[in-house]
């Protein structure tokens, strides 16, 4: 069983048991969240998707950590100017591992 979820602007495919790095949610390491946002779900073969939502269904997920990712360095630069803008950048995440999917 697994379903598609969306958080973040961002869609991810999960099933129960799995550890997923999302964008930064604001709630606290251990607590519990629920995304109502719910694509799709699969259950015994069948597939059950959504207009823009499955109603009903939901995800249940504890809050494992928060954290930033590896910083990425975006380097601007003109040929022949003498121009160069260096810049680093660390992504906020939050670590989720999820525990029930309610079709």
């Amino acid at each position: 069983m697994y379903a598609l979820i969306m958080t973040g602007g961002k869609q991810y495919r999960v099933s129960e048991g799995d550890v997923v790095f999302v964008e930064k949610l604001f709630a606290d390491v251990d607590s519990t969240v629920e995304f109502n946002e719910v694509l799709a779900v699969s259950k015994d073969g069948k597939l059950v998707v959504g207009a823009p939502y499955v109603e009903g269904a939901k995800v249940t997920a504890k809050v494992v950590k928060h954290g930033k990712a590896k910083k990425i360095i975006v380097f601007k630069y003109k040929r022949k100017k003498d121009y160069r803008r260096k810049q680093g950048h660390r992504q906020p995440y939050t670590q989720v591992k999820i525990e029930k999917i309610e079709a």
